[in-house]
């Protein structure tokens, strides 16, 4: 080997090893640069840090003790207003000959419902024309009397003897009238007897109220009592809503609160009324009170035994509560944005009560003081999202 070849080779290594001297810095240097804020928070899915920029677009508040007043919702269901229900009878005993309403018909007052043949009807229609017939032959006798005495052929005290005699058979006469009338039988029916003598044959059940047949208990050819409830008509032109109220929270609802109901049946309507009614004592069976509303019904859409839920306010509590707004639904759980640091957030799960006026209690999770993102937390959880997929 020659000087020459030997001294090339010693300068190529000594260029080779003064290359590596200088990239093993920058290799050592690469390795040991810290890794940026965005790359630590990319660890952690749940944490987001905001653009400075874009700090203005969230509202940071401390969670704080609010007065919540909640709203308790009550099972109900429509009923006819008792006040204008009213169950007809028969006034006398008889066989029921013909039936005129149905359930569901809209009757007027006195409309007949049904008619009765009754030989009661008969002995008091006999009865009214022998009363009829004493008082007419008392007003002849009270004016013979009075031609008489003018005549001075009899005393004064005749005279006042048949003027008495005329009175009671006047009473009498108008008494049997009214048992004619309370027994059903029309006033022409009665004038007709009167002046023609002429029986009628049966009696009328008649609608004592305006309203609509809710029930019906009489078929033709059955035998009808007094005192017997052979239709119950009412008029639906005001119904009442019936609920059944926890007794834990019955002292706090009171009469006259306002209450709001809902009825599936129409479409989930709302309808507002006050509390007419809170019972007195507890159910043993559902362990509840009785509530009652009472509420318009002029388009009679609301009709007896329809569902409904009644919502009214409970008594006032002192809570820790967040806006609705700040609650963020993932995974089907409730979330809130928590602050860690400046623009730097974290979304946590927290167990929240039912919203109340656009405030949600908080029962687990949080605590008084908390700084957490109270608008704004969608679009936040949208640029945590975001960075994610990054």
């Amino acid at each position: 080997m020659t000087s020459q070849t030997l001294t090339f080779k010693r300068t190529t290594l000594a260029l080779l090893v003064g290359s590596c001297a200088l990239l093993l810095p920058a290799c050592g240097d690469k390795k040991s640069t810290p890794p940026s804020a965005a790359e630590a928070v990319a660890a952690d899915p749940m944490e987001v840090v905001i653009k400075p920029d874009m700090a203005a677009q969230f509202k940071v508040s401390k969670l704080t003790v609010q007065d919540i007043t909640p709203w308790l919702e009550i099972s109900g269901r429509i009923e006819a207003n008792d006040r204008l229900v009213t169950r007809i009878g028969a006034a006398v005993t008889g066989r029921v000959t013909e039936v005129l309403a149905e359930v569901g018909d809209r009757v007027q007052l006195g409309q007949s419902l049904a008619r009765v043949a009754s030989s009661e009807l008969t002995t008091a229609q006999m009865g009214y024309l022998k009363a009829h017939s004493a008082a007419s032959q008392a007003e002849r006798a009270v004016e013979r009397a009075r031609q008489l005495i003018l005549a001075d052929v009899i005393g004064s005290a005749e005279m006042q003897r048949r003027e008495s005699e005329l009175t009671i058979a006047r009473a009498e006469f108008r008494a049997a009238g009214d048992q004619l009338r309370l027994m059903g039988l029309p006033n022409f029916a009665i004038e007709r007897l009167k002046d023609q003598g002429t029986l009628h044959p049966v009696t009328s059940v008649s609608a004592t109220l305006a309203g609509v047949v809710i029930e019906r208990n009489i078929s033709q050819g059955q035998v009808a009592q007094p005192g017997d409830p052979l239709f119950t008509v009412a008029d639906l032109g005001n119904v009442w809503v019936v609920g059944a109220l926890p007794e834990q929270v019955a002292r706090s609802v009171q009469v006259g609160q306002t209450v709001n109901i809902d009825v599936p049946a129409l479409g989930n309507r709302s309808l507002s009324g006050k509390i007419v009614f809170v019972g007195d004592t507890v159910s043993p069976e559902t362990r509840s009170v009785t509530i009652r509303t009472q509420v318009d019904n002029v388009q009679r859409d609301l009709k007896p035994q329809m569902l409904a839920t009644m919502r009214v306010r409970s008594a006032t509590q002192q809570t820790l509560a967040l806006p609705a707004q700040a609650v963020v639904r993932e995974n089907d759980r409730d979330h809130v944005f928590i602050k860690n640091a400046n623009l730097r957030f974290k979304l946590t799960p927290v167990e929240l009560g039912p919203a109340q006026d656009d405030l949600r209690p908080v029962l687990k999770g949080l605590s008084e003081g908390t700084e957490v993102v109270t608008q704004g937390a969608f679009h936040m959880n949208n640029e945590r999202k975001r960075a994610e997929l990054e």
